[in-house]
């Protein structure tokens, strides 16, 4: 069972000064996928000790998980791998905006929490903010993977970064969803809905040469599309 809790609570709306790469990796040169809801980080853990010439970034907002995945990194002495606690919505915009250029080369958000009820789009990971964030810090041909067991949490997340106009999907993946997973390692949720015999819709984008559009702009786009009823009728 999938425990989420409220992003929009007081206490997961309080901003965090998150360490930079040189404080959290033996080599900060290494380029960074970072992987936005982690939950216990094993997918993660899996992935730096196959691509040891990669930083790896976990953010969760559960902060046991947090803590039980950074004591396994520890113990496994993973000098390229962190865990964060935080709420991506909250703190990570400050955070990409300070990092090198061309540092950031993957992002990855897979199996966020379902918050697919429109009344509750405040609550879902990929907020118009935070994907400015991430087109703003990815360079060209830099990629962002998408992927949920649920259409009512993925679709509006493509619908988000389709209208931002900041990404491109590779010609060679099949629409709407991509087959495979471009990852070696499946998530923990992933082998579940696999063994499951259930379906888990992917989409792989690449960062094009666009600029990002402004924010209030991209927000009366999405909830053109996401939640109509809401637009005041002067926009």
């Amino acid at each position: 069972m999938r425990q989420h809790v409220n992003p929009l609570s007081r206490f997961f709306q309080l901003p965090l000064e998150l360490p930079s790469p040189d404080q959290l990796f033996d080599d900060a040169a290494r380029p960074i996928h970072l992987d936005i809801g982690c939950a216990r980080g094993v997918c993660l853990m899996e992935l730096a000790a196959l691509r040891p010439n990669w930083n790896h970034l976990g953010v969760e907002i559960r902060r046991p998980l947090v803590l039980a995945a950074q004591r396994d990194r520890d113990r496994l002495a993973l000098h390229n791998l962190h865990y964060l606690f935080c709420n991506a919505n909250i703190s990570l915009e400050g955070w990409l905006a300070e990092l090198a250029e061309d540092q950031l080369r993957l992002v990855s958000i897979q199996f966020p929490d379902p918050w697919f009820k429109r009344r509750h789009r405040k609550r879902r990971v990929m907020q118009p903010s935070l994907l400015l964030a991430i087109a703003a810090a990815l360079g060209p041909s830099r990629e962002l993977f998408l992927q949920s067991d649920v259409l009512e949490v993925i679709e509006p997340m493509v619908a988000l970064v389709e209208l931002s106009g900041c990404f491109d999907r590779p010609s060679e993946d099949a629409r709407p969803w991509r087959a495979s997973n471009p990852l070696p390692v499946p998530t923990e949720r992933e082998r579940y809905v696999q063994e499951q015999g259930l379906p888990a819709y992917r989409v792989l984008y690449r960062r094009n040469h666009q600029p990002p559009p402004e924010r209030d702009e991209l927000e009366v786009a999405w909830q053109r599309v996401d939640n109509p009823a809401d637009v005041p009728l002067d926009h």
